[in-house]
């Protein structure tokens, strides 16, 4: 298969592109993509290496990186205007939340922060071309298992109906309001407004029951907060409270986590909530101190881990709780 060497001049790199493409149409074929989607698609695809910058350009998520601290972040992402223009979608789509709430037990806030995060409650949604970008990005080789994948689904999607010009997305090929993947989108994506398609790019209730049916498939737990703030004695054992488990995915975020005890033994060590009271004694949670010693602590649930499954960023779910607790008060 060929694979665009890095710093290669453009010319290079659209021939050696054209090329690969004949390797991606026979994987399509192979996975029962129709003639009609590979002949309709493949041929009107040029090399795109703006995404092939972009994708080189990702922080070093590495065990030396630095983490920086989590206050500036939430900040920026748990906003004045994110909580009104929040509040304001909660209000516009409260009788499709309630439904949906009630059929998945995902809290409506929750789908609506989830909204607010990924697209700014729909405003923001990427221009790239999928097939497009996917296919450069299978191309230059770094994640080709991912973006050859991605890449078929979308050929599945037009194969299911889903119109050429709607696949549209970030450049990593995230696209609509939950910033689905294809191969998502495929599996999760839900009619909400029961008009018989899923169009998760201009339908409100279909990008919320969307993220929904994610949360559920991730394993959400009804009746169970997602976490809330919590102060810590000054003369807490931190080293007896280490976790001793590694995460297979994404460990660097899993292993600022303490180990789980329940609601009742973190009231024994005297932790106390700052927000909201405490949820069920038998309830497990982990402890999470973003800024250290002395800054906001957080107890996390289950529920908090779902949330990491959307995205593996502690920053990003810690933030996407607080904005769900902002939306709904």
């Amino acid at each position: 298969m060929a694979s665009a060497p890095t710093g290669s001049p453009p010319a290079q790199d659209e021939a050696g592109f054209q090329a690969y493409l004949g390797t991606l149409a026979r994987q399509a074929e192979r996975e029962g993509v129709t003639r009609r989607t590979i002949d309709l698609v493949i041929p009107s695809l040029t090399y795109n290496p703006r995404v092939v910058e972009l994708d080189r350009q990702q922080p070093d998520g590495g065990p030396s990186a630095a983490i920086p601290p989590f206050a500036p972040y939430r900040i920026r992402h748990v906003d004045a205007a994110r909580i009104s223009q929040g509040r304001t979608a909660y209000q516009r789509q409260r009788s499709q939340l309630a439904r949906i709430e009630q059929e998945s037990g995902v809290p409506e806030s929750i789908m609506v922060a989830i909204w607010g995060h990924e697209t700014n409650y729909g405003r923001v949604m990427g221009g790239f071309d999928l097939p497009r970008a996917l296919a450069s990005l299978a191309y230059e080789g770094r994640r080709r298992a991912l973006f050859s994948s991605e890449f078929i689904a979308t050929l599945k999607m037009i194969d299911r109906g889903v119109p050429r010009s709607k696949l549209v997305g970030s450049w990593a090929g995230a696209f609509g309001g939950p910033q689905f993947l294809p191969s998502v989108y495929l599996r999760l994506a839900r009619d909400g407004d029961g008009d018989g398609t899923a169009d998760i790019w201009s339908s409100e209730a279909d990008t919320l029951a969307s993220i929904a049916a994610y949360f559920v498939n991730a394993g959400w737990r009804a009746g169970q907060p997602w976490g809330f703030a919590v102060s810590v004695p000054a003369g807490l054992d931190r080293s007896a409270l280490g976790n001793r488990t590694a995460s297979p995915r994404c460990p660097r975020v899993h292993e600022r986590h303490s180990q789980w005890k329940t609601v009742a033994e973190w009231r024994a060590l005297g932790i106390v909530p700052t927000g909201r009271g405490w949820p069920a004694d038998n309830v497990q949670a982990t402890l999470l101190e973003p800024d250290g010693p002395g800054n906001t602590a957080y107890l996390l649930t289950g529920n908090y881990r779902v949330i990491l499954d959307y995205n593996c960023s502690n920053f990003y779910a810690l933030s996407v709780g607080l904005l769900a607790d902002e939306v709904e008060r």
